[in-house]
C-alpha cells in the first residue's frame, strides 16, 4: 500500500503541475453560456427565451433583465412540483433520476432536483479537492490510507421514477470505482438509515479500518468518534486510527467545536473544508495558508452575489427582485454577499441562502458568514451568524466551556423586545453573567445592535444548558446524523416552542 500511495501523490503532483486554476470571470462566461445553450428548448428556457439571450453581445446583462430572482418556494411552485409529478424537460434537459431531500434549518423539506449532469459536476469538484491535495504537503502513506465519509444513509427512498435522500447520501451512493475501496464506513453501514445503529456499528468495525481522513459535520463527527473511543476503551481517537491526518468539516463553522475536539486528538490534523450543498458542489479549499474555499468556476455552477443589506433583502430573508446583483468580477473583497446560482440541475437565479464572505477576489475565495434566514434582525440588531460564532468563540475562552449549540431569537415579551440565548454547553454557568457577556461583546462588535440596544431592543438573556438537551430536540422534532444542521437563529413562534421543550426536560 506504501508504493500505491507513492504512486497516487506523484500522479497527483503532476496533474496538478501542468493543470492551473481557470480565470474566475472568464470560466464563469462560459459557464452561463453553456447553461442557457443546454436548456434553450426547455419550458424554462422557452418562457424567459434563452434563445433570444444567446444572441446578445452582453450575456449577462440580458439573462439578468429577463430572468427573475427564486427562491425554493418560488421555484418548486412555479416549476419544480412538475418534475416530481413526472414532468420533463421543465428546467433542465430530461428527467430527474434523483431528489435531494434537504435536511437544513428550516421546518419542512425541500425537493431538490440532481440531474445526471449535477451528479457528474459533483464528482469533478471532487477530483478538484483530490488534486488539491498536492498543496498540503501530505505524505505519500496518506494516499493510501481510507476515508471515512459520515453521512446520511444511502439506501435512497425509491419513488415512480426517482430516488429521494439527502444529498451525502446521492453522493455517497455514486462514488467512483476507483474509489471504493478507500471508502468507509462502507456500503453495507452507509446504507443504514437508524443513526444509533450506524455509529454503534462504525465503533465495531473501527478497529479493522486504517482511516486518514474524516469528512461530515463537526457536531455528528465528534458524536461518531467519542462512541469509537467509548466502545473500544481508548484515550483518543489516534489509539486506533493512528495514521489519521486530514477532516473535512464540510462548510460547517467548526470553531464552536474546536475546544471539545481537540480532546479526542493527540495530534492536530489537517483542515480541508469544502462547501456541498443539496443544489451542488460549490467551493473547496485549495490551499493550506488560508481557510478560504476557491469557488468552483467552471463546473456547471453560475455564481451571482447581492450585497447583504437591508435595502436588498426584504423581512422575511429572500432576495429583493430589484436588488443590486453583481459577478465574480463585480464584487469587493471583505464585503458579504447573499449567493445566487444556476444550475445543470436547472436551478436558475437561485437563492442558496447562504451569505458569503468574499475574502481573494482573484482567486474566487470565500468563506461561509451565515444564512440568510438565520441574520437576526428583528429591531435592526443586523446580527448575523459569523458574528454570533465570534461571541460564542470569546464566551467558550472566558467562561472555560465548551458550547456545543446554540439559538437565540428576539421576541416581544409585554412591551419590550428581548434576545433571547439559549446555549448548549458541558457545564451550567452563571446565565446573567453570560447574558451580560454576550450583549456587551457583540455591542463592541457591531454598531448596529448598539443603536438597537438604546432604542427598541431592552433586554437580552441567556440560559445555558447541557448540549444534550438540544440534541435530543434535534432527534424528536429533526432528526440526527447526516447533513442535519440545528438553526442559529428562529422566529419568535419556533423558538418559544422550543424552549418549552428544552425547559420540559429533566
Amino acid at each position: 500500500m506504501a508504493v500505491l500511495g507513492e504512486f497516487i501523490k506523484k500522479a497527483i503532483d503532476v496533474y496538478g503541475f501542468i493543470s492551473s486554476d481557470p480565470d474566475p470571470a472568464k470560466a464563469q462566461r462560459d459557464v452561463l453560456k453553456n447553461l442557457l445553450t443546454k436548456a434553450r428548448l426547455t419550458a424554462f428556457g422557452k418562457k424567459y427565451d434563452f434563445t433570444s439571450i444567446l444572441t446578445v453581445d452582453n450575456l449577462y446583462e440580458a439573462y439578468k433583465e429577463k430572468v427573475p430572482v427564486h427562491d425554493y418556494d418560488k421555484m418548486f411552485a412555479d416549476w419544480w412540483h412538475y418534475l416530481l409529478e413526472g414532468h420533463q424537460n421543465v428546467t433542465w434537459p430530461g428527467g430527474q433520476k434523483y431528489f435531494a431531500l434537504s435536511s437544513g434549518t428550516t421546518s419542512h423539506s425541500k425537493y431538490i432536483p440532481v440531474t445526471d449532469d449535477m451528479v457528474e459536476s459533483i464528482r469533478k469538484a471532487a477530483v478538484q479537492q483530490v488534486l488539491s491535495l498536492k498543496n498540503f504537503n501530505l505524505p505519500p502513506d496518506f494516499f493510501a490510507k481510507q476515508v471515512l465519509m459520515l453521512g446520511s444513509s444511502t439506501d435512497l427512498i425509491q419513488k415512480d421514477d426517482h430516488e429521494e435522500g439527502e444529498i451525502s447520501g446521492i453522493s455517497a451512493s455514486n462514488i467512483p470505482v476507483w474509489f471504493r475501496g478507500y471508502y468507509k464506513p462502507g456500503a453495507e453501514i452507509a446504507a443504514l438509515r437508524d443513526w444509533d445503529e450506524k455509529v454503534r456499528r462504525i465503533a465495531e468495525e473501527a478497529p479493522k479500518w486504517d482511516i486518514g481522513g474524516l469528512s461530515g459535520i463537526p457536531s455528528w463527527i465528534e458524536m461518531m468518534l467519542k462512541e469509537v473511543i467509548s466502545y473500544n476503551k481508548l484515550n483518543t481517537i489516534h489509539d486506533i486510527w493512528p495514521n489519521l491526518q486530514v477532516y473535512t468539516p464540510g462548510g460547517v463553522a467548526y470553531e464552536p467545536y474546536k475546544k471539545s475536539f481537540e480532546k479526542l486528538l493527540t495530534k492536530p490534523l489537517i483542515f480541508i473544508d469544502t462547501y456541498l450543498a443539496s443544489e451542488g458542489y460549490v467551493a473547496t479549499q485549495k490551499r493550506p495558508e488560508t481557510t478560504s474555499m476557491a469557488l468552483i468556476v467552471d463546473n456547471g455552477i453560475f455564481f451571482e452575489f447581492v450585497p447583504f443589506t437591508a435595502d436588498n433583502i426584504d423581512e422575511n430573508g429572500c432576495v429583493k427582485q430589484d436588488a443590486t446583483i453583481l459577478t465574480i468580477d463585480e464584487v469587493e473583497e471583505n464585503e458579504d454577499y447573499v449567493l445566487l446560482i444556476s444550475t445543470v440541475s436547472g436551478a436558475w437565479r437561485y437563492m442558496i441562502g447562504d451569505t458569503v464572505l468574499i475574502t481573494d477576489k482573484k482567486r474566487a475565495e470565500i468563506k461561509i458568514s451565515g444564512r440568510t434566514k438565520h441574520y437576526l434582525n428583528v429591531v435592526g440588531e443586523q446580527l448575523s451568524v459569523h458574528q454570533m460564532n465570534a461571541a460564542i468563540e470569546q464566551l467558550e475562552e472566558s467562561f472555560d466551556l465548551e458550547v456545543k449549540e446554540y439559538v437565540l431569537a428576539t421576541i416581544l415579551q409585554g412591551e419590550e423586545y428581548i434576545t433571547k440565548w439559549m446555549i448548549g454547553a458541558d457545564k451550567v454557568v452563571d446565565p446573567v453573567r453570560v447574558a451580560d457577556f454576550l450583549d456587551s461583546y457583540v455591542m463592541e462588535n457591531n454598531k448596529n445592535y448598539k443603536v438597537a440596544r438604546t432604542k427598541a431592543l431592552k433586554r437580552v438573556e441567556a440560559e445555558v444548558v447541557h448540549y444534550d438537551k438540544i440534541y435530543r430536540w434535534s432527534e424528536e422534532f429533526k432528526k440526527l446524523g447526516g447533513q442535519t444542521k440545528i438553526p442559529r437563529v428562529m422566529k419568535e413562534e419556533d423558538f418559544i416552542s422550543f424552549e418549552t421543550y428544552i425547559r420540559s426536560l429533566a
